[in-house]
């Protein structure tokens, strides 16, 4: 099996030759390749080159296609910050909008012409060119519709809404970022990814209620799963922090990928969430892969794989890989994967 073929036995429920595993890697990849992100963020030439290399370099599966938090937002009219030595932030100080009635005052954004957008898609057309028939393409599409809202609005700001808004007026709003995160995600299809996704932070249990999340974050998600994916297209979503509490909620949205941070107990996951959700994490990418050693990653991979059985895993960080991992912790955790995830092993495992 290559890599894509991996993925998708994985997609499928098939026990693969092994594990895959798909670390989000865009700062890390750059700079072992000598540049920051910031300093490549408008730059698809070479952050093309980046992940390849990267990948060709410690041999995992696949390619996350990310640049930072702030590009949907932008291409919405978010004031953006530049940092040359990390991603571009929105500027939450000066939110677009002043109240959330304001939104139908906005154009949506068009992928292929607004703000960094177009770069973000000639990323995954260059690697799906290069790379696209043997290794996984997780086109992400930047902000789910929550999280684009408190972009555009200002995250208090919006968290002050919840409570003092009017519901249909908080509603009629998601609606439109949800419009616009779906416009994105169908380009990266598009541009030749095999896998769409999203990041919707804020809609994390660290920074809103369970309930408010089934009220105004999972129904949004659920309807962008319902827009983007497909038999042979698959969506994730991505939320950080402790997800325990809402990870039900996440399977029930439909998405085929759910990428869990890892603070997640990952078999309590795997039995939360539908048989057929393919669960994909959840390293610490501060400590071990950061701090710890290769063998304290090994470790940690050990415990992903044997908690879910292997059963529908793709190993992988729990969120971004900073840029100063260290290389030998990311080629300890293929190593792992390698030994713990291979057919005999998941073979056992999946019979106890």
């Amino acid at each position: 099996m290559n890599s894509l073929q991996r993925i998708q036995a994985v997609l499928r429920g098939e026990i693969p030759d092994r594990l895959p595993v798909l670390p989000q890697s865009f700062m890390f990849a750059a700079q072992m390749d000598g540049y920051s992100i910031g300093q490549i963020n408008r730059k698809p030439d070479i952050m093309a080159k980046c992940h390849l290399n990267s990948r060709e370099r410690f041999g995992y599966d696949g390619c996350i296609i990310d640049v930072d938090d702030a590009s949907l937002a932008e291409a919405c009219g978010a004031s953006v910050v530049y940092r040359e030595d990390n991603v571009a932030v929105v500027k939450d100080s000066e939110p677009v909008l002043r109240d959330l009635r304001e939104i139908d005052g906005l154009s949506l954004p068009d992928p292929l012409r607004d703000g960094r957008l177009p770069e973000w898609l000639e990323v995954t057309e260059r690697i799906a060119e290069k790379a696209g028939d043997e290794c996984f393409i997780i086109g992400r599409a930047d902000q789910g519709p929550f999280n684009l809202l408190c972009l555009l609005r200002g995250a208090q700001q919006f968290m002050e809404d919840l409570i003092t808004e009017d519901e249909e007026v908080i509603l009629h709003a998601l609606a439109w970022t949800t419009k616009a995160h779906v416009r994105f995600a169908k380009a990266q299809l598009e541009a030749g990814a095999h896998a769409a996704s999203m990041g919707d932070a804020y809609a994390s249990p660290n920074l809103i209620s369970p309930i408010a999340y089934r009220k105004f974050a999972s129904p949004w998600e659920k309807m962008a799963v319902d827009e983007v994916q497909s038999r042979e297209h698959p969506y994730a979503i991505h939320i950080c922090g402790d997800t325990t509490g809402i990870i039900k909620e996440m399977g029930d949205t439909g998405a085929r990928i759910l990428e869990v941070d890892w603070k997640v107990d990952m078999g309590k996951a795997r039995a939360l969430v539908p048989e057929n959700t393919v669960l994909m994490g959840n390293i610490n990418p501060s400590d071990p892969m950061y701090l710890g050693t290769p063998v304290q990653v090994e470790a940690q991979v050990k415990k992903i794989i044997e908690a879910t059985r292997g059963r529908g895993i793709i190993v992988s960080s729990g969120c971004a890989l900073g840029a100063n991992t260290k290389p030998e912790n990311v080629t300890a955790m293929v190593e792992a994967v390698r030994k713990y995830g291979s057919r005999e092993y998941l073979e056992i495992l999946q019979t106890e």
